[in-house]
């Protein structure tokens, strides 16, 4: 399966064998924590690019709303549209969430560190921002 990504690219998980990535599913473009998010992301690229590991934003936004969310922030890595939830399903990142009493669908801030075969070497689930890129690029670094 492959999904569209900004810069008129593709992304298919079968694509990523023989390369370290990073995967990182956050709910909204344009929210507070998920800005700040990219934001450290953006930060800390070039140290994950010098470890041969290539980053990518996933949400269940329109490619359009990508398109505007990373020129706006300058992000140099590609995030994914995922309008039909079908990445986010399959990392199990889709879940019932609560917010003041009221029940909904949306994405549980998650990380996964793929392997070179393709495999889930870690993950982090309910996420939360600050620090965690931080983290994410020290378990790279350990990996290696």
């Amino acid at each position: 399966m492959k999904w569209e990504t900004t810069g008129g690219g593709e992304f298919s998980l079968a694509a990523l064998k023989g390369k370290v990535a990073v995967l990182y599913f956050y709910p909204r473009d344009n929210t507070p924590g998920c800005t700040q998010e990219g934001k450290d992301f953006a930060a800390a690229h070039k140290a994950f690019a010098k470890l041969g590991a290539a980053v990518f934003g996933v949400s269940p936004d329109s490619l359009a709303a990508h398109e505007k969310f990373k020129a706006k922030f300058g992000f140099p890595f590609e995030l994914v549209s995922d309008p039909e939830k079908k990445l986010c399903e399959k990392f199990k990142v889709w879940k019932e969430k609560t917010l003041y009493g009221r029940n909904y669908m949306g994405v549980e801030r998650s990380t996964f560190v793929l392997g070179r075969n393709g495999k889930v070497l870690r993950e982090w689930r309910g996420v939360k921002v600050p620090g965690h890129v931080d983290e994410v690029l020290a378990f790279v670094e350990e990996s290696q």
